[in-house]
């Protein structure tokens, strides 16, 4: 009989705990919150640093988030109906705070009705090409010995560009390389780097008179890599896209990669070659674009695809050693907070 009673009194004992345990509130819940019933809340002191055991700890984290998430998607549910019910009174959306529009603000940002900046524009090394005095010829290089996946995606740049020709390096220095374009008249000079199999590095001068720009290369995709992909490009001139180069460093990259296209796209080819900068990554895309109806367009990538980031800007032609350099990345001084770009 005794050890019946001290059964029933331990069951009780579990039952009152239990329950107290559904009733604690959560550390992020706030007072007056409904609770439901069954479910485990975490006491306002709780930390899941704490649990020693390493299972439990993970365990007890995930519920954790588990948690935090319910909460916050009833929030928004709240708030949506306050703003159902508030019509056109509703106060406007927060913004999001992003790195880009907490941007750290750069004296050199362009602004388009400048004059100092129109009158530099017209004395530039690339005005020729906008006054349309020239015609873009491209040549595109490797560096010495290239591998199969880098004379594949010098082929596929090739069909991107329009008027541009590839040429094996053939142990050639470049200040070689360099006067020979000129004589045939070529406009620019590309030359794709490459280590361990897989291209690294772009190399670009405008030509005669440069600038030379050189940038690291990453993230190369060719077109058989490329997921839902369309047909080949065609030979039609594509239309370009220069996205988000605001400062003058910016504009001069801006200007010289617009400089190996021609002027007048061919809008029947509906091609497009996209450089975006983003965080003073350049991003550079190929598409081509299908009207599906009046009002719905969709677009095909053609490939291929790869991102940029500037290394750093020389005045002239390619020199490594007398060169003089306009900008260059120095990651230790340059690179002191996140929110501040150069491009």
């Amino acid at each position: 009989m005794a050890e019946n009673v001290g059964k029933g009194r331990m069951s009780q004992k579990v039952q009152h705990n239990a329950g107290k345990a559904t009733e604690v509130a959560s550390p992020g819940e706030s007072q007056g919150a409904p609770v439901e019933q069954g479910q485990v809340l975490f006491p306002p002191s709780f930390s899941v640093s704490e649990i020693k055991n390493k299972q439990r700890r993970h365990f007890m984290f995930l519920r954790w988030k588990q948690q935090q998430r319910k909460e916050k998607l009833a929030i928004k549910k709240k708030r949506k109906k306050e703003r159902e019910a508030l019509g056109d009174k509703a106060p406007p959306k927060p913004v999001p705070k992003t790195i880009e529009n907490q941007r750290v603000y750069d004296e050199t940002t362009v602004d388009p009705n400048d004059e100092e900046v129109a009158l530099d524009e017209a004395t530039d090394e690339f005005a020729p090409y906008f006054n349309r005095q020239t015609v873009p010829k491209i040549l595109i290089t490797t560096s010495d010995r290239p591998r199969g996946r880098t004379v594949r995606f010098c082929e596929q740049l090739s069909s991107c560009i329009p008027n541009s020709h590839v040429y094996y390096r053939r142990g050639l220095a470049l200040k070689r390389i360099i006067p020979q374009c000129m004589s045939r008249d070529f406009t620019d000079l590309i030359v794709i780097n490459e280590d361990r199999k897989t291209p690294n590095g772009l190399v670009l001068s405008h030509l005669p008179d440069g600038p030379t720009a050189h940038f690291r290369m990453s993230s190369v995709r060719l077109r058989k890599e490329i997921k839902r992909k369309g047909k080949a490009p065609s030979e039609h001139q594509p239309e370009v896209i220069l996205n988000n180069f605001t400062t003058r460093l910016g504009h001069s990259i801006g200007r010289m990669f617009a400089s190996l296209f021609p002027h007048d796209p061919q809008f029947v080819g509906r091609q497009v070659a996209t450089f975006h900068n983003q965080r003073d990554y350049i991003f550079f895309r190929f598409h081509r674009y299908i009207f599906k109806n009046e009002k719905k367009v969709a677009i095909q990538e053609l490939g291929p695809r790869f991102t940029l980031k500037l290394r750093s800007l020389q005045k002239g032609t390619f020199d490594s050693k007398f060169g003089e350099y306009e900008w260059i990345h120095k990651r230790r001084e340059m690179d002191t907070s996140r929110r501040k770009f150069h491009l």
